[in-house]
């Protein structure tokens, strides 16, 4: 499907957190990338069977089973319940591929893909945006257990040494590697949301407020 620079650049200046707005295209792009890099890297596993790392920063996302959901499924997941802006999943991917940089051994898989999204999507989210929910509410979006949910976080930001800023040129240029990501498939221009993010904030904590939303409101 091609999408027109002006479109996208309209997605990024209307969306709303008063409606059920669409998913924002930046969850397609990141979804279309991830998924791309694990098949690379399950190929590259069959070949490399008896180099699997035990260090337990390089294991810390891994489950015992492969959850049975597709990458852009889970992310879609995550927005339809958090309704975290456009920014959250870039500044997202920033944090994983700081991770994959200082683990030179980790590896994306079936196995670790969707804890290690909703964990950087939980820690972007309180780096990103004004208001946010509970640790046990994105466990529930996430599929797991609080405990978990609060460990994965700690594990995280202890081997990223607690270094969680994103400041506006970082943010642009992971931006630019996602659009050359798919510009070969249709010329997608990823939502530039920290040069609005006053605006959108300021529409977030409204809507909040005018609806008394309850921060900790639980998925049934």
């Amino acid at each position: 499907m091609a999408i027109s620079p002006r479109k996208l650049r309209n997605d990024v200046y209307s969306y709303s957190y008063q409606n059920d707005s669409n998913t924002p295209l930046v969850i397609s792009v990141l979804a279309s990338l991830l998924e791309r890099t694990l098949v690379r890297n399950e190929r590259i596993g069959r070949k490399c069977t008896m180099l699997m790392p035990n260090s337990k920063s390089v294991r810390i996302f891994d489950c015992y089973e492969t959850p049975d959901m597709t990458i852009k499924s889970y992310l879609e997941r995550i927005f339809k319940y958090t309704k975290a802006g456009p920014s959250v999943y870039v500044v997202a991917y920033v944090y994983i591929d700081r991770f994959c940089r200082s683990q030179p051994e980790f590896r994306i898989t079936g196995r670790n893909v969707h804890r290690l999204l909703i964990t950087t999507i939980m820690v972007a989210s309180k780096y990103v945006e004004d208001m946010n929910y509970r640790n046990s509410y994105f466990a529930r979006v996430g599929g797991i257990t609080t405990k978990e949910m609060n460990s994965l976080e700690l594990d995280f930001l202890m081997v990223m040494n607690f270094k969680m800023h994103v400041n506006l040129s970082v943010f642009e240029s992971y931006c630019c590697h996602l659009e050359r990501e798919v510009s070969i498939g249709g010329g997608y221009h990823i939502e530039r949301t920290l040069r609005c993010a006053e605006e959108i904030k300021s529409r977030q904590t409204q809507h909040h407020r005018s609806q008394r939303i309850n921060p900790n409101y639980i998925v049934n």
